[in-house]
């Protein structure tokens, strides 16, 4: 008897044309998203949703950190239009986790006046609780929020960025923001090596399982992302219900290599996505552009020799190549010693001396946290190789 492997069938991804952040512009684009990908109502019917953007730090819509109030809104009104029985707002942005500081992210992003204006709830709470990882490769459990546990459906709401550890800020990275606040550079220090890291990070996307994922694509940002980068014009919505194939169509469109971005190489080798873009059935009824050639990427690019050698000498290889890789440096005349850099070290190697931020590079893992954190733009990345 003969038997027949069926090659397997990967999710569409839609993109459509979204110029600026017009009221008309998005709801008329996130209608059409929804409607390319045939999303069906009865994925929302009278249950709780929770709508998770990507609020990394207190920054202005305009700053292209953080999603677009308007792609929120658009969403929102659309499921609750599908019949949604609550909409939630929530998200653990980088650092503390308390009321406090999601009311002043909140405000400051933008998502105050799009509860106010949709009804929908923005989560306040911060409680959160282990569960088992799914089908998991290296964490075996999480600690997730306590809106992520409690929804019935997820969607994602991310923010087309680069990204200094992990190449691209797309629909999987944007679910690291359901571990609770400090908690996130612990899994820093825990998996130290780039490729763990985002092996984590693939686990958790598919413990969290978004049925739908939105990438605000209308201004992106390109160069030593998700905060320090500069603003690029990108004019789209893309959305997939997938986010392991959204991030491999990502990575093309940004002429990424797989390699600079081993979430994708994570998906890949799992089977989570196809190995080129080009498998992937694109609905792009507007003839947009699927690269952009020119896109700046990080420079923080990793170096790493240690595959091409003995075992026994890895470990000595890998820390040459920790301190031939690119590091934070401190802008003394930028800084105003906030200690934001301070509170997200996972490796605890930063000090606020006399004002300003000092790094001792000898225990630094080259996470970049520092660098995403700072509200001031005065870490940068500089490159030794």
């Amino acid at each position: 008897m003969q038997t027949h492997l069926t090659a397997p069938s990967y999710p569409n991804v839609a993109m459509v044309q979204a110029d600026d952040y017009s009221q008309q512009t998005i709801e008329r684009a996130v209608r059409r998203v929804f409607a390319e990908l045939e999303i069906s109502p009865e994925l929302f019917r009278d249950k709780n949703v929770l709508v998770k953007p990507n609020l990394l730090m207190r920054r202005r819509p305009e700053e292209a950190t953080t999603t677009h109030p308007q792609v929120m809104r658009a969403v929102i009104l659309r499921l609750q239009e599908m019949g949604a029985k609550q909409v939630v707002i929530a998200d653990s942005p980088g650092g503390l986790y308390t009321p406090a500081q999601l009311r002043s992210i909140y405000s400051a992003c933008g998502m105050q006046q799009v509860a106010e204006e949709t009804g929908a709830l923005l989560n306040l709470e911060t409680g959160s609780a282990r569960i088992p990882a799914r089908d998991p490769k290296m964490c075996t459990e999480f600690n997730l929020i306590d809106p992520v546990r409690q929804a019935d459906v997820i969607v994602s709401v991310g923010k087309l960025k680069t990204h200094c550890m992990t190449g691209l800020s797309g629909g999987v990275k944007n679910l690291f923001g359901c571990i609770p606040g400090l908690q996130k550079p612990q899994l820093h220090y825990r998996y130290q090596n780039r490729d763990d890291f985002c092996s984590m990070l693939v686990d958790l996307a598919q413990t969290v399982a978004p049925v739908l994922t939105v990438m605000d694509a209308v201004e992106s940002m390109e160069g030593d992302g998700p905060s320090g980068g500069t603003i690029r014009h990108t004019g789209c919505l893309i959305a997939c219900t997938d986010p392991f194939c959204l991030d491999l169509f990502l990575c093309d469109l940004i002429a990424m290599k797989h390699s600079q971005v081993p979430t994708v190489q994570q998906s890949i080798a799992r089977g989570l996505c196809p190995s080129l873009a080009e498998e992937l059935v694109l609905i792009n009824p507007d003839s947009l552009p699927t690269r952009i050639p020119d896109f700046r990427h990080p420079q923080s690019k990793t170096v790493d020799f240690s595959g091409n050698v003995p075992g026994f000498l890895r470990p000595l290889v890998r820390q040459a190549a920790r301190a031939l890789s690119p590091k934070p440096v401190v802008d003394p005349q930028q800084c105003i010693g906030c200690g934001r850099c301070s509170e997200s070290c996972p490796s605890q190697v930063i000090r606020i001396e006399q004002g300003k931020a000092r790094i001792r590079y000898k225990h630094c893992i080259r996470c970049y946290c520092c660098h995403e954190m700072c509200p001031v733009k005065a870490i940068h990345i500089r490159g030794r190789v």
